[in-house]
């Protein structure tokens, strides 16, 4: 049984802890293929520790070339592996085929088994999502780690709907609304929202999550903006205007920049300007993201000057 040490447990305990799979992203064009690491949920420990968090990741790899290479990523950034996350197993893979205008399509090889999990502490923010949050029999213990911790530390969720990995809608559906409750907040891309609430408007989609328990609902809308909602207040934040190269890893941008705005806040409510500065801060970390090929969340030292600029 993996045991997870929060700041009650030492002294360099991560801020954040992010639980799902790591893959390798296999990227299909008209001039060849590339392999990159990736996984929404080591994007998202990947663009944290370029933001200076500390992170820590619970995964599942395998002990071949893909683990390696995804092992070598994460640590050049300062993530780091906790125990339980390496295998004998075989490293699951993601192809994605770019379009014309930078949009990419996924097939996937995926297995996602995890060690149940014990808290002996908690960090700051737990961190879940994507397919770790659907795919059995992993997602029965992401499930159990966060009843175990949403009480006791802040508790943020993205469930990356990937279709072709899933059961029925229904069945998605209920996982996906089984743990919203257990979660404080929780970020979909209007794709995302579209495919679990057809026929919803985004406003209500998010008073739906955050009926469910959510305190605060975030729908990102790509060049539209993105929707930040909690029950007292609704905003919507404009996008920040760039020039795409592609879209791969700029949700999982978004989601890091979130929270480590989460981090930086200086009150632990969800006033307007809270909620204003935590989705610009989102924003322009998308936005430089899918200004420049694959998964590049920005450093702190890049986002930093960019935002100041449009303030």
């Amino acid at each position: 049984m993996t045991q997870i040490n929060g700041p009650g447990a030492t002294a360099d305990a991560p801020d954040v802890i992010v639980v799902g799979e790591a893959l390798v992203d296999v990227i299909s064009t008209s001039e060849g293929t590339v392999e990159h690491p990736g996984g929404s949920p080591a994007n998202v420990a990947y663009g944290l520790s370029r933001l200076g968090v500390r992170t820590s990741l619970l995964t599942s790899i395998g002990n071949d070339e893909r683990g390696a290479l995804i092992e070598r990523h994460l640590s050049s950034a300062g993530v780091a592996l906790l125990p339980g996350s390496k295998s004998e197993g075989r490293t699951a893979s993601a192809t994605a085929t770019l379009g014309a205008d930078g949009s990419a399509s996924y097939d996937f090889d995926v297995s996602w088994e995890l060690q149940p999990v014990h808290p002996a502490g908690l960090p700051k923010v737990l961190h879940t999502g994507s397919i770790a949050s659907f795919l059995a029999p992993g997602a029965s213990s992401v499930r159990s780690l966060l009843e175990q911790a949403h009480r006791e530390c802040l508790v943020s969720y993205d469930p990356n709907i990937r279709p072709a990995l899933l059961g029925s809608h229904a069945e998605a559906l209920a996982i996906f609304e089984g743990l919203v409750p257990l979660t404080d907040v929780v970020k979909l891309s209007d794709e995302d929202s579209a495919w679990l609430y057809p026929g919803l408007q985004f406003e209500d989609a998010a008073a739906h999550i955050l009926g469910l328990g959510a305190g605060l609902a975030v729908i990102t809308m790509g060049g539209r903006g993105s929707l930040m909602a909690t029950p007292v207040t609704r905003l919507h934040v404009p996008a920040v205007p760039t020039e795409v190269s592609d879209t791969i890893g700029a949700g999982d941008s978004y989601m890091a920049a979130l929270i480590y705005g989460l981090l930086c806040r200086s009150t632990d409510g969800f006033a307007p300007s809270v909620l204003e500065t935590l989705g610009r801060t989102a924003s322009k970390a998308a936005a430089i993201t899918v200004g420049r090929p694959g998964a590049n969340p920005p450093t702190l030292g890049e986002l930093m000057p960019e935002l100041q600029q449009t303030v």
